[in-house]
């Protein structure tokens, strides 16, 4: 009886996970650039039990031994990368990306990185006081700009001077335009995940890479071509790929699974309580 209890409890402690998940995915419905998070399951180690031999009768049809399970765990969260929907906004600094890849942001004063497929972008004052490209929460987005003074291309921001409009093309390249000239202000930076699994969902529509981890083993910095299918569309969002009726189909079979496992431990405490009033 303990170890149904055992098993119920464990069981039911991972349900909760996917339940807080699914709820997760449920309210990001509306999210801008949100990807929908999936759980892997995996069984606990199960022990291999042998009865006595004074349970070997004649005429007994099952087995002598059997196994003795412990539940099952969470074990994985990642993220499905699938593409979203688009909508169009006419807004010059919203970007979307169409095929798999990631925006890069920086974050934090340490010039740490994060990830994103959120391009709902506006023009926002850097440190040195230039009119940048960055996300709602103020994070500048990287790009390959050309050094003024070297002439190599190295990573940094768009910086947008005063006068010029935002034009992105498909590969990338962001132009500043006004009535007289147009000039060339750098590259979007992108990059395609080869291990989403490895990527961490934290705050602002975000995935980090972990302490530990080669960042070059999670995520290549990719040029968008005819061949990879990846391109930028300015003026459009993507928005969640979360499927409501998905999502609340799979709440449904959850919610049955927990009640499954909360009615083996109310059934286990009941046998409990009975043999325990048991008298000689």
């Amino acid at each position: 009886m303990n170890s149904s209890m055992i098993n119920a409890m464990v069981s039911m402690n991972g349900l909760q996970q996917k339940l807080d998940l699914l709820a997760d995915n449920i309210a990001n419905v509306n999210t801008v650039g949100y990807k929908r998070k999936e759980a892997t399951f995996e069984d606990l180690l199960n022990n291999i039990k042998r009865q006595p031999d004074a349970f070997s009768q004649v005429g007994r049809l099952t087995p002598m031994n059997f196994n003795q399970g412990w539940g099952s765990k969470m074990t994985m969260v990642q993220p499905n990368l699938s593409q979203g929907p688009m909508q169009g906004t006419d807004k010059e600094t919203d970007i979307a990306i169409e095929g798999n890849a990631l925006f890069e942001v920086e974050v934090g004063s340490a010039g740490n990185r994060a990830y994103t497929r959120n391009g709902a972008f506006q023009l926002t004052v850097g440190a040195n006081g230039d009119t940048i490209l960055a996300t709602e929460d103020g994070y500048p987005i990287v790009a390959n700009v050309r050094d003024a003074e070297t002439g190599n291309v190295v990573e940094g921001n768009i910086v947008v001077p005063q006068g010029y409009s935002l034009r992105v093309n498909p590969d990338g390249t962001v132009l500043g335009v006004s009535s007289a000239r147009t000039i060339e202000l750098g590259s979007i930076k992108l990059l395609q995940a080869s291990r989403p699994a490895a990527l961490t969902a934290v705050s602002d529509n975000l995935f980090v890479i972990a302490d530990g981890i080669n960042v070059g083993d999670v995520v290549q910095e990719i040029v968008p071509d005819s061949e990879n299918l990846i391109s930028l569309r300015q003026g459009y969002l993507e928005q969640s790929n979360v499927e409501l009726t998905d999502e609340m189909t799979e709440l449904i079979n959850v919610q049955r699974a927990y009640q499954l496992a909360a009615r083996a431990l109310s059934s286990s405490d009941t046998m409990m309580s009975l043999a325990n009033g048991l008298r000689a």
